[in-house]
């Protein structure tokens, strides 16, 4: 088999300022020993998210140029809206600046006090806009889905009896909302497949619950379906999207994702009473309807973006490209969530680093030593993510998973960046037993991973 090859020829670059292990030292320190404090310009490889780090294709920057910034019923929106209309078949499309604004407007309006949303896992902004309107979130992703070594097609499913146990227990009532992400961020990038999509809108509909998707990697998704899932080998990506969307009854969108913009996202649905009351929020917090807190030059890459993503040739070089990645990990030992998801490669920080506890970190000690080996920026999800103290026992509460993310940004890296950070996370794992966990200095009452800051365990 060939080498799978970029589908694309770079047009512009962008110069990598170089450091010293020394200086990097300095700069994690300054940073509180967390990356995200960490400015841009002092990374080499930036692999913290792939959200809003795509490159932009030479067609979406001459649809900027092309940009309608008008106030009202600018062209830009009406392409906008037709292009997602006719993807996703919802009724009713509202622009955000991103994909949390989206959520922020959902919940507002569907959240409070002693309501309840199940996912199969809630990412980070998700579950922070379902806590603050006063609701609880609850994940309830499949046993087989927890287990990182486990070699499965479709371990980011819903666990379908665990859902319908919780709906009878709660009461329909109580639950404004079943949701499920694709595909599964917090669960290692791992797909959803139709079959489980389609019965959780099942179930959902047998207890008149609304079922949304959180649709930010929908093309990744629809992918890894017409590759493993029985039945769909020989539909077209754009036609599983279809399907997939025909199945929820509304969505949440980070454009910053598989729309391949630097900013941007939207709210759907078909329920014209839900439309109208996120759009007065709308209204109050983005903007008005037919721009919502972005520029037209926004919603004209938007639109084009939502076609580029569905070519084929490029979500094959995407998924490869990860596998790749995670292959090379793998043969040098390096534990990792397998097998390799959409979007990024999950480090198992529990069989990394064995002897560091949850609530001393593990995930958050690698991330900074891959920064200091190799000035490579990587994410911590699970206990400085995720994790939480009991408020009765005081007693910490790690989450399932302790993973540290290597989120790959859309057409920016080759492949010799990928193999710079397979040497680097390898030389990372043969100096393991060297690391050291960490403790906060500073946390934030919500979405502490963002701001917090760190210091060294010395022991």
């Amino acid at each position: 088999m060939k080498t799978i090859i970029e589908p694309f020829k770079i047009k512009s670059v962008e110069p990598i300022k170089f450091t010293t292990k020394e200086q990097r030292e300095l700069i994690l320190q300054e940073a509180g020993y967390n990356p995200f404090l960490i400015h841009a310009e002092d990374v080499l490889i930036d692999l913290l998210t792939d959200s809003g780090t795509s490159a932009m294709s030479s067609k979406q920057w001459a649809g900027m140029m092309e940009g309608d910034e008008s106030y009202a019923g600018a062209k830009s929106f009406f392409r906008f809206e037709k292009t997602t209309r006719e993807l996703t078949g919802f009724k009713f499309i509202i622009p955000t600046h991103q994909g949390r604004a989206a959520e922020k407007i959902l919940f507002s309006i569907l959240g409070g006090a002693g309501k309840y949303f199940p996912n199969n896992t809630h990412f980070d902004t998700t579950r922070a806009n379902i806590e603050y309107s006063g609701a609880e979130a609850f994940d309830f992703l499949t046993e087989l889905g927890k287990d990182t070594s486990a070699i499965a097609d479709f371990k980011g499913d819903m666990d379908l009896v665990a859902l319908e146990k919780f709906i009878k227990e709660k009461g329909p009532e109580n639950i404004p909302l079943v949701m499920i992400t694709v595909t599964n961020n917090a669960g290692g990038g791992q797909p959803v497949s139709m079959g489980n999509i389609r019965k959780t809108k099942e179930i959902a509909s047998r207890y008149g619950i609304p079922f949304f998707l959180d649709a930010c990697r929908f093309a990744e998704n629809a992918f890894f379906i017409k590759k493993r899932e029985k039945g769909y080998a020989d539909k077209s990506v754009r036609e599983i999207v279809k399907e997939m969307f025909s199945y929820a009854d509304g969505c949440t969108m980070s454009a910053k994702k598989d729309a391949l913009v630097n900013m941007g996202g939207f709210l759907a649905m078909n329920d014209s009473d839900l439309a109208m009351k996120a759009r007065n929020i709308l209204i109050v917090t983005e903007g008005f309807p037919t721009y919502g807190g972005l520029a037209g030059r926004d919603l004209e890459a938007i639109a084009q973006g939502l076609d580029e993503i569905l070519d084929e040739h490029y979500l094959q070089y995407r998924i490869r490209s990860v596998e790749y990645l995670g292959e090379k990990l793998t043969d040098a030992g390096v534990p990792i969530l397998q097998p390799p998801g959409g979007h990024a490669i999950y480090i198992d920080a529990k069989r990394f680093l064995p002897d560091i506890p949850p609530h001393e970190f593990p995930g958050q000690a690698i991330v900074c030593e891959l920064y200091k080996v190799g000035g490579i920026r990587g994410v911590e999800i699970g206990s400085v993510m995720f994790g939480k103290t009991d408020k009765k026992s005081g007693k910490f509460i790690p989450p399932p998973l302790e993973l540290v993310r290597l989120a790959i940004p859309r057409r920016v890296y080759t492949q010799s960046h990928i193999d710079y950070v397979v040497e680097c996370v390898i030389e990372v794992f043969a100096n393991r037993k060297k690391l050291k966990g960490y403790a906060f200095t500073y946390e934030a009452p919500m979405l502490r991973h963002f701001t917090a800051r760190f210091k060294p365990i010395t022991k």
